[in-house]
């Protein structure tokens, strides 16, 4: 009999993430499904809740099988299906998009930390099916008219080689050079992340019922726009053109469709993955006015995400995620 090793640390943690997160996956997309018009846009969607609720089944199935505790994430009583609708069908297209981008990354990650076979087997079908959604919405944003291409740049006409250590400094000491393609591609990236968040945050603003939690995505709100603007301004000063502004896509609804918890680790897992596309656009932009950037603002959002860590916490909403054995509090028992 093949010796079946137990979970890693790694795989434990990535198996309950990805709970968690198709969990409330399950429940934005059906209610999207609940009042969406376009029928190219359903299709998208209703692959995406499929393969939502089938990673579901399966990570449930491998804690059974180890006798690990099934995760609460979120259910039914996380969305009201028969609130009015908050955002356009063109919101929700645009939602799918960011989603694949981030199921891309995250299960492609999850993949090269796995190292049994099953574990490998399960992210190596996310990627799968992640890459035929992604490449699906794209294909629908583009019949649409609304997919968001990274500007052009021209064709050198020779190689070059960096001649200047000018190169680095970015108009901090003069003028700065022109923006390099990958330069281009990360700050478009932002830009279209940003106005995405900003335009959920503003719907999950209108409805949230807590206090403390409506005043916490204001401030998002405002920081995502923020945001959106200084990555945008820093294509324009090279007469270059990013994402457009997508608050427009948002209703005037006051009843909300979700919990307020489950709001909160949305815009928490949102937060999370731009501190790291952050860091991974700081590592490949040479110039270093953009490192300045990406520095300040990562950390303004790390601020952010700490203070939304204590909201959770404060109503009991935070599930305690995987974590290694406590050996001082043990040896305290004796």
């Amino acid at each position: 009999m093949e010796h079946q090793p137990k979970l890693t640390a790694s795989e434990i943690s990535n198996l309950w993430t990805s709970y968690q997160n198709d969990s409330m996956a399950i429940c934005g997309i059906k209610y999207f499904l609940a009042n969406i018009e376009d029928p190219d846009i359903r299709s998208v969607l209703e692959y995406a809740l499929a393969i939502s609720e089938q990673h579901v089944q399966r990570v449930k199935a491998i804690f059974q099988s180890e006798n690990y505790p099934i995760p609460v994430g979120f259910t039914e009583h996380d969305v009201n299906l028969n609130a009015p609708r908050l955002f356009s069908d063109i919101l929700y297209l645009n939602y799918i998009l960011n989603m694949g981008k981030f199921g891309l990354s995250s299960y492609s990650l999850a993949l090269s930390l796995s190292s049994r076979d099953d574990i490998m087997a399960y992210y190596e079908d996310c990627l799968s099916e992640t890459v035929k959604l992604h490449n699906w919405a794209k294909s629908v944003a583009k019949q649409k008219g609304i997919y968001v291409r990274a500007p052009h740049i021209p064709v050198p006409e020779q190689v070059d080689f960096v001649q200047n250590q000018s190169f680095l400094s970015g108009g901090l000491f003069g003028d700065p050079r022109p923006l390099l393609g990958v330069e281009i591609g990360s700050l478009v990236y932002n830009s279209e992340r940003n106005t995405l968040g900003q335009a959920l945050i503003t719907g999950f603003s209108q409805v949230a019922k807590h206090s403390d939690v409506r005043q916490y995505l204001e401030r998002g709100r405002e920081i995502s726009g923020k945001h959106f603007e200084i990555f945008n301004s820093l294509l324009h000063k090279n007469y270059l053109s990013g994402a457009s502004p997508l608050t427009s896509e948002v209703t005037d609804s006051t009843v909300s469709p979700f919990s307020d918890k489950l709001m909160m680790f949305h815009v928490s897992a949102l937060v999370a993955s731009g501190i790291g596309q952050y860091g991974i656009s700081m590592s490949t932009s040479p110039r270093r006015d953009l490192g300045v950037n990406y520095a300040r603002l990562m950390a303004e959002i790390a601020k952010f995400s700490n203070d939304g860590a204590k909201i959770l916490i404060d109503h009991g909403w935070m599930e305690q995620p995987p974590e290694a054995a406590d050996r001082q509090e043990l040896a305290k028992k004796k």
